[in-house]
């Protein structure tokens, strides 16, 4: 069985890195596969296109948005696949953000910093992660939905907070991770690919059978 992984794609070095390590990590128990959606090379439908047996496609992104949903699900459609829910579906990372929260210290107010979508089902998702947080957190977005990281820390500090966190739900360094430095915030976390709890889910959904497709 081949696992094919599929993450969104980035320019910034250090975020390839980051999912090449996710990958081979993955890659020590599974036979896999990596491809992407966009900016990076292969695509999804170019590697889908080449498999040879069934595959399992998990998808390297946080929500169920247009691109699990449209992009993934078209690119591997009549191929002998199945594609697995993104990796935050129902809180699995909770755990992930809650030390990455922890590392950052004090905080007197917290930023859950997402990518940011136009499907309502995946800002849904990430109001639910906030809400599954420890402390309360306000939801902004990097691009694609409203508030902002910048409106929502500018709101926070009128309001009085004096030390904001900006918690980073992004799963590699990339455009968006790095705007979120530019965003007025006093910490902001790193992203989540090699938090111990992401590699398991990554395998939890790799070897999980049989698999439901999404609606």
């Amino acid at each position: 069985m081949t696992v094919l992984l599929v993450a969104h794609g980035t320019r910034v070095t250090a975020g390839q890195e980051q999912i090449r390590a996710l990958a081979r990590r993955v890659g020590r128990e599974h036979d896999v596969r990596l491809a992407y959606v966009d900016v990076q090379v292969p695509h999804v439908r170019d590697v889908a296109a080449r498999l040879a047996g069934p595959a399992v496609v998990v998808p390297l992104l946080l929500t169920n948005g247009h691109h699990v949903r449209v992009d993934i699900a078209g690119a591997v459609d009549g191929a002998d696949a199945v594609v697995a829910p993104a990796l935050g579906a129902d809180g699995a990372l909770v755990g992930a953000l809650v030390d990455r929260l922890a590392a950052a210290g004090p905080a007197d107010a917290v930023v859950l910093a997402a990518a940011g979508s136009s499907d309502g089902r995946s800002r849904a998702e990430v109001s639910a992660v906030a809400a599954a947080l420890p402390v309360p957190a306000v939801v902004a977005y990097a691009a694609s939905a409203t508030p902002s990281v910048p409106e929502a820390v500018r709101a926070l500090r009128a309001a009085g907070a004096r030390r904001v966190v900006v918690l980073a739900y992004l799963l590699a360094d990339g455009r968006f991770h790095r705007a979120l430095h530019r965003a007025g915030g006093d910490v902001v976390t790193p992203p989540l690919a090699d938090h111990p709890v992401v590699v398991d889910r990554v395998l939890c959904l790799a070897g999980a059978q049989p698999l439901r497709r999404l609606p």
